[in-house]
């Protein structure tokens, strides 16, 4: 008999947990042959428990002391051979799904009647174990862990910083099963007599050959959760898929996923689900970063080797994420570690980082600074050329981070990121551009339940071009800056429901253009554009509540506020875009307020213990917008916020997915419908200039757009060979009335098939090998119709935008990894890759010019940018 010590009415709720799954019998029902000489009272309920299928729950002090029981019963009914049993021992009983819990009859059972029969308890009483899951060698928060109490059913897992809480009756005895990708499992056992803190630390795991498990999302295709499209990518394998000079880059990676699309060859950009570029909201330790890539979008702003965890939402994103209409992409630091100091780096054709780590002071204190920079500039200075040797060409990034605990409740953290490319040939003329973010976290636990996140954070983004030739000597500077404050609090009511309410306010500074004479003899005249403020601000509210076993719900709604704010002067436009009223606002004057509620609930029903349907539906409002015309992202686009003619874009989803898991759940497949309208979209005027010191509302369109599709993913997750499939199908169309004669067209970002084969091959112990093979259709883009002439000079007439499409795209890409040296302190590994292997010639632009020979001929002109590219880099870690 399993004797456990309880308070009054303990785990009533427990076993009707275990009797919702529709198995109990009665014990009307349940015969029992039972032959007892002076036995115990444990020995009897032992003895009853070998027989039947029930538990029986009761406190050691009312049934040890019961002895010198003589009971002979032949083929009875359990529940006749309980009152025998009882009788004249002052015990009574309940059932409640497979478990009978006894209790000495008191007053605290309703009935008062000493007689043995069943009763009900008062309800139990429920306390609460949390902590916080780290990795035992480095003192990392585990975020995603899974945490699972077998008897009675119920499990969470830990949030973004490593927290957890449970909800549980108290009074008894249980274990613990606690679960992470990379992570020895862990079980611990406890009893439960108050709210308790269960910090857990786990150990990494070593896995053999035949265990490698690879997975691009853990937690975040749960079976139970509501939560849909998402897709959490793990680094460490992230890292072994091949990209273009071998450089690590999560953003390429995500592109491999369904429903994630390519921006274009060797881009880091990307389009999620028919939105645009700019409609995928970015975060680095909280700070949005509004430029995530380095020259001209062939690496991304993240270094690898700096990152703990990415997770990017597609779709049915929680309401504490808003202001952007199509995707999340949320990247968390390194925090470093508290344990031991250590070092690691790589060195690259193109570009070397080095990270160090470790505790200020042990198991209280970490720090982290990793850095990378590219070196082409290095080698442009041996050319003989001086227009070359003089010219530079280069990136860098820094990432650094620090906390400090200050104790079990209280955890502060300081992380920042600094990133700059520069392009310059000698002094004649040079662009340069980068992100720098600064998130300062607090994170305090007001008690076992109840978890709070404070933040404070700063992000810029700017630009700055320097001119000196012709005459003219001056630069161009623009600039996006934002205060923001966050506070989230996380309220985890019971063992069902976990309840997440918070703020966030930010304060954004935009500096369209500023053009600064060097000199009286400059050649232009000094302007600047009239800076842009304004304050947005949301709260939000959610609630995720587990009905039963099968049936979940996550329903929550978040009001965003956006202020425009003055000083400066806004305009009122004719429908040819002509100014027809001039506005005058003072400073910190609100020009207007834009109020949108944004609703979402996401379901999910678990057919069987391998299957589920989940269904979900978003809103989601931007008030930042990107304006560029060009067919690839730019440093110099130009970010624009709400005015009073330009208003918030707004968009609705409707999404159901199929999730199944295969052969023992050594494959995962996933299905995923969606469609989405979207309000308030932004396109050019036939002809618009966006380099014009014109207000910009002038050049710019306003309609509607809708987006559907279907995506697959299937996965191979343990063996030798892991990898995916993925394959998605959509369409992504804008109506704008003043262009294509007011219908519905093509959007840029429209695309109807992409196709994605990822393969990781563990050869042995020192070798492994990486592929990945992608397809997609062309993107829609504009060509000339015809062309006439004006004054001896060819002009291409241009009609429907967007109704043609590039060549269809494809690519193989491939690497091997050799694992050289790996001791307890030191690893070291060499890795060759090549990207497009076979040397496809992929259009890049497609130009039109007269012929050359016959001027009445028009020629097409394909520029194609990588045909076939070796890398090689040698990695270590000390």
């Amino acid at each position: 008999m399993r004797v456990s010590f309880f308070i009054t009415g303990l785990l009533s709720l427990a076993a009707m947990l275990t009797s919702t799954r529709g198995y109990t019998q009665r014990l009307e029902d349940v015969k029992i042959s039972l032959r007892l000489n002076h036995a115990s009272m444990t020995e009897a309920l032992r003895a009853i428990e070998s027989k039947t299928p029930f538990k029986f729950l009761a406190r050691a002090e009312d049934v040890e002391p019961l002895r010198d029981i003589t009971l002979t019963v032949k083929d009875q009914p359990v529940a006749d051979v309980l009152p025998t049993l009882f009788k004249g021992r002052h015990l009574q009983y309940k059932q409640v799904g497979v478990n009978i819990i006894l209790k000495k009859a008191t007053s605290n059972i309703e009935g008062g009647d000493n007689d043995a029969m069943p009763v009900k308890f008062k309800a139990a009483v429920k306390f609460a174990v949390s902590g916080t899951v780290r990795s035992a060698g480095t003192g990392e928060t585990v975020l995603g862990a899974t945490i699972r109490i077998g008897e009675p059913s119920a499990g969470t897992v830990t949030n973004e910083y490593g927290f957890y809480s449970l909800t549980l009756p108290s009074g008894r005895s249980y274990r613990m099963t606690v679960s992470a990708v990379r992570f020895k499992t862990r079980e611990l056992e406890f009893t439960l007599t108050s709210d308790l803190v269960q910090n857990i630390k786990m150990e990494e795991e070593v896995k053999d050959l035949q265990q490698v498990t690879v997975t691009a999302s853990s937690s975040g295709r749960s079976l139970q959760s509501p939560q849909m499209g998402l897709e959490k990518l793990n680094i460490r394998e992230a890292n072994k898929i091949p990209v273009i000079f071998g450089e690590k880059d999560i953003l390429k990676t995500i592109q491999l996923l369904p429903g994630i699309k390519s921006a274009g060859d060797g881009n880091s950009g990307f389009y999620v689900r028919g939105g645009a570029a700019d409609q995928n909201l970015i975060l680095l330790d909280e700070a949005v970063v509004y430029n995530p890539s380095h020259l001209l979008g062939f690496f991304s702003t993240f270094n690898s080797d700096a990152i703990k965890n990415i997770d990017v939402y597609k779709g049915g994103m929680p309401a504490q994420y808003g202001g952007r209409l199509s995707s999340v992409v949320d990247v968390k630091m390194n925090d470093g570690n508290n344990k031991t100091y250590g070092v690691n780096g790589g060195i690259g054709l193109i570009s070397s980082r080095l990270t160090a780590e470790g505790p200020i002071q042990p198991d209280k204190s970490s720090f982290l600074v990793s850095g990378r920079r590219t070196y082409a500039d290095v080698f442009l200075k041996l050319s003989s050329d001086s227009n070359v040797n003089k010219s530079r060409l280069y990136f860098y990034d820094l990432n650094a981070k620090a906390n400090y605990s200050f104790g079990d409740k209280d955890r502060l953290y300081l992380s920042g990121y600094f990133g700059r490319d520069v392009l310059a040939q000698g002094n004649t003329v040079g662009i340069n551009w980068g992100n720098t973010t600064a998130t300062l976290r607090w994170n305090h636990l007001f008690n076992t339940r109840l978890f709070s996140n404070t933040s404070l954070i700063y992000s810029n983004y700017d630009y700055k071009i320097h001119i000196n030739q012709d005459g003219n000597n001056f630069d161009i500077f623009s600039q996006i800056r934002d205060w923001n404050l966050k506070e989230a609090l996380q309220w985890y009511v019971s063992s069902k429901n976990t309840v997440s309410v918070g703020l966030d306010a930010i304060f954004h500074t935009i500096r369209p253009g500023e053009i600064t004479a060097n000199g009286a003899d400059a050649g232009v005249n000094s302007i600047a554009l009239q800076r842009r403020y304004s304050l947005e601000s949301s709260v939000y509210a959610t609630d995720t509540w587990k009905a039963s076993d099968r049936f979940s719900l996550t329903y929550g709604l978040r009001v965003s506020a956006f202020s425009v704010l003055g000083k400066g002067d806004y305009y009122e436009f004719n429908a040819n875009g002509q100014v027809i009223d001039t506005l005058h606002y003072r400073s910190g004057q609100v020009v207007k307020t834009y109020v949108n509620p944004e609703p979402r609930i996401a379901v999910s029903y678990q057919l069987n213990p391998t299957t589920s349907l989940k269904a979900s539906y978003v809103r989601n409002t931007q008030n930042l917008h990107l304006i560029s015309n060009s067919t690839t992202n730019s440093p110099t686009d130009k970010w624009v916020a709400n005015t009073n003619v330009i208003k918030p874009e707004i968009s609705d989803q409707w999404a159901l997915g199929y999730y199944k898991n295969l052969a023992e759940n050594k494959y995962e497949l996933t299905v995923e419908t969606y469609y989405k309208t979207m309000q308030n979209q932004i396109d050019y005027r036939n002809g618009a200039n966006i380099f014009t010191n014109k207000p910009i509302e002038s050049e710019l369109l306003f309609g509607r757009g809708r987006a559907y599709g279907i995506e697959w993913l299937l996965r191979k997750k343990i063996g030798r060979l892991t990898g995916w499939v993925s394959y998605t199908l959509s369409k992504t169309e804008r109506q704008i009335n003043g262009i294509n004669n007011d219908r519905w067209y093509n959007a840029r970002q429209d695309r109807t098939h992409d196709i994605a084969i990822v393969g990781i091959y563990e050869i042995n112990k020192k070798w492994s090998f990486s592929a990945d093979w992608v397809f997609y259709t062309g993107d829609a883009v504009t060509f000339p119709n015809g062309k006439y002439r004006v004054g001896g000079d060819v002009y291409f007439y241009y009609t429907n935008r967007n109704a043609y499409r590039m060549p269809n795209y494809h690519r193989l890409d491939f690497s091997f990894t050799k694992q050289l040296k790996k001791t307890r302190r030191f690893s070291s590994e060499l890795v060759f890759g090549v990207y497009n292997a076979y040397g496809r010639k992929n259009a890049y632009q497609i130009d039109f010019r007269q012929g050359k020979a016959d001027p009445n001929i028009t020629e097409a002109v394909q520029t194609s940018l990588f045909s076939f590219v070796p890398s090689i880099s040698y990695n270590f870690k000390f």
